[in-house]
């Protein structure tokens, strides 16, 4: 993996030029959405990272860079290799977004991609070694879900139904949770195909095969969504992969 840009570089440069702060700032996020929204590699993410940065440092109000680092984070984090690696990058997204929830405890941003990035966290560390995470991600998907439910397409009630789908069930873990809250998230977000895919994994699981198969093709013939094309075609190859399990054969 290409090393992620430091924040020294960011600071180096910036221009602070009080006149055009504001104009820069507002341009700067506005360029790294735009990179964020059409990433298909690392390099780009890094791209988006280091505008984050840069927009930090010279906003007044960081409320939204630091939500944007904590979500570009853990676009980064998933496409990192070596777990040790993954576990730096999702506790730096955790830092990040608990920032934003301390400077904005009214909206829903800080609360998600808190509750994101610490299951990806307890992922790369180990499910069974990460249980005292469970409640906290619950939580913050809670308080998502009391804010604005239809944040990010049903998020939290995709993120809630993952994680009773990963967990063992002497530890809370139920395919019948995990079924309730994705088939909300589909109703929620019908086009967004990480809830699809997660759907059909949780319908597998519970060996309704048939079921599973027309959201696993639904999937794959979606369009390649340009405000989101790297998720989408990340799905599709789930997707495949899944269909070739020998019970669709």
């Amino acid at each position: 993996m290409r090393k992620i840009l430091g924040i020294g570089m960011a600071l180096a440069l910036i221009s602070f030029n009080p006149g055009s702060a504001d104009q820069d700032t507002e341009s700067l996020i506005e360029k790294a959405d735009g990179i964020y929204q059409e990433m298909t590699d690392m390099a780009a993410a890094e791209k988006a990272l280091e505008l984050y940065r840069q927009a930090l440092v010279q906003e007044e109000d960081k409320y939204e860079p630091f939500w944007k680092i904590a979500r570009i984070q853990y676009f980064i984090g998933e496409h990192t290799e070596k777990k040790k690696d993954k576990k730096t990058i999702f506790s730096q997204a955790v830092y990040h977004a608990e920032k934003a929830i301390d400077l904005n405890p009214d909206e829903p941003d800080g609360y998600y991609w808190r509750g994101v990035n610490n299951g990806k966290y307890g992922e790369a560390k180990g499910v069974l070694k990460s249980l005292s995470l469970v409640k906290p991600i619950k939580s913050d998907m809670n308080t998502v879900i009391e804010m604005n439910r239809d944040y990010e397409d049903g998020g939290p009630d995709r993120v809630l139904g993952r994680v009773y789908f990963k967990l063992p069930g002497l530890a809370g873990g139920s395919k019948e949770k995990s079924l309730e809250h994705l088939l909300k998230s589909k109703e929620l977000g019908p086009d967004d195909c990480l809830t699809r895919v997660y759907l059909a994994e949780t319908l597998m699981a519970m060996n309704e095969y048939e079921k599973a198969r027309p959201e696993l093709e639904f999937v794959l013939n979606m369009e390649d969504d340009p405000s989101w094309i790297n998720g989408v075609m990340e799905c599709k190859r789930r997707a495949r992969e899944l269909l070739e399990n020998k019970h669709f054969h």
